[in-house]
């Protein structure tokens, strides 16, 4: 079977990005930074922007190149919220600070959006929402109460009926939804290399093909051993998400990761463009087995879906995606499938992102389920906050616990996926 991992090279993403690859910075060893980050993707670039854009002299490590891992792969939806709405936000962690995560997560998109024009990132940008489909009548009633819920704190977001999915997307699949107007799409890869050059014209340093194999505590700094050599910083930032590795023991056991597997056809007939997704809209499902889909800058129609477990790409789940694709669009079956690629999820088990503090200094941001265009790229400034103000941040941090039965993975999301496929049936939301 192919490799997950490789079929970055096969991406949609990769073929057409128009950011170029970055011109990495010479390492030089045992040199001492005021914040060393660790990762190439949206959380640690926008760290490592934030942080070089107040005077910080920062170095940044990647193990391969920059957007390589999940920020490079996804379907660049830039999604704002997280999965609970704001009520369960304010149930969860009391009224003020409940409300005051709701108005940080909800306006994550707009700090996308805004870096993007202030750094003129060339990513295709484009913020014309996110419609959350239903497909049961349950799910119909539970997601558009989340619509309202937004609306009510003054978002730009609709109610749509069925006639209303339609005519955004061009499929009567779905039953109805709602529309989140704060949302919109861009291409990844190229939005993680614009970030990655307006931190390096900020004064970032930025090491590709350096891989960080050990953080330990020296006096109060920390050293950071890489295969170059070895940094030595006053506060370090994790953003391995999906692709953690051994680096800080029990991370990559605190994490449920599956393989998230996109398909893109040829580009469109114009005919077809102005039938299929045609304003530019963004959409998920209900399902939590759910598909989601956009039409690509160029005419394409995107396609994508969760599947397994582990690095191999299966091709009966391609298959699958692809009979999906044609039974939601059944005139996307006149189309040839040019590109195809996965990429790892980081999922948890209470579906929100983690902040851990490991030491003085030492930071993790991860576990974005989905959402990590908006969120990773929050979470980097957030991040800095901490680091150097101390800042108190609107998601509250929490203990490292690596889940009990993580080596029973496998076997268990197996299990979670049938019990998916049965509320699904039923008709509950995701």
């Amino acid at each position: 079977m192919t490799s997950s991992a490789e079929s970055y090279r096969t991406s949609l993403w990769s073929a057409s990005a128009r950011e170029p690859g970055i011109a990495p910075d010479a390492f030089t060893s045992s040199r001492s930074v005021d914040l060393a980050v660790v990762g190439g993707g949206f959380t640690g670039l926008s760290a490592a922007l934030a942080a070089a854009e107040r005077g910080a002299s920062v170095a940044l490590v990647e193990t391969r190149t920059i957007g390589w891992g999940a920020s490079g792969r996804n379907g660049g939806q830039v999604i704002p919220g997280l999965k609970l709405d704001p009520s369960e936000m304010r149930a969860t962690y009391g009224e003020e600070a409940g409300s005051r995560l709701a108005e940080a997560v909800g306006s994550a998109a707009d700090l996308v959006f805004d870096l993007i024009a202030t750094h003129g990132i060339d990513c295709s940008p484009r913020r014309a929402g996110w419609i959350q489909a239903a497909h049961a009548t349950t799910a119909l009633h539970r997601v558009q109460r989340r619509g309202r819920e937004w609306q009510a704190l003054g978002a730009p977001v609709e109610m749509l009926d069925r006639d209303g999915v339609r005519r955004l997307t061009g499929t009567d699949a779905y039953l109805g939804g709602w529309i989140d107007r704060r949302a919109g799409t861009l291409q990844p890869l190229d939005y993680a290399r614009g970030l990655a050059r307006a931190a390096k014209a900020a004064g970032a340093a930025i090491h590709e093909q350096t891989r960080a194999t050990r953080i330990v505590r020296d006096g109060d700094a920390w050293r950071v051993d890489t295969t170059n050599g070895t940094l030595t910083a006053k506060a370090v930032i994790i953003g391995q998400d999906g692709y953690a590795d051994g680096l800080i023991p029990g991370l990559a056991r605190s994490l449920i990761c599956v393989q998230s597997a996109q398909v893109a056809t040829e580009p469109m007939p114009k005919a077809l463009r102005e039938r299929l997704v045609p304003s530019g809209v963004c959409t998920s499902e209900t399902r939590r087995l759910a598909f989601y889909f956009r039409q690509t800058a160029d005419g394409r129609l995107l396609f994508g879906g969760r599947g397994a477990v582990g690095d191999a790409e299966n091709p009966a789940f391609f298959g699958a995606l692809v009979n999906a694709m044609h039974r939601t669009f059944p005139d996307a079956r006149s189309l040839a499938v040019t590109h195809r690629w996965s990429g790892q999820v980081a999922m948890t088990l209470d579906g929100l992102p983690h902040i851990h503090e490991l030491g003085p200094g030492l930071l993790v941001g991860i576990g974005y389920n989905g959402r990590g265009i908006a969120m990773g790229t929050l979470m980097g400034r957030w991040l800095v906050g901490k680091a150097f103000d101390d800042a108190t941040l609107p998601l509250p941090i929490t203990t490292l616990k690596p889940i009990v039965w993580h080596k029973l993975r496998t076997p268990a999301v197996h299990l979670g996926i049938t019990w998916a496929w049965i509320r699904d049936r039923m008709g509950f939301a995701g």
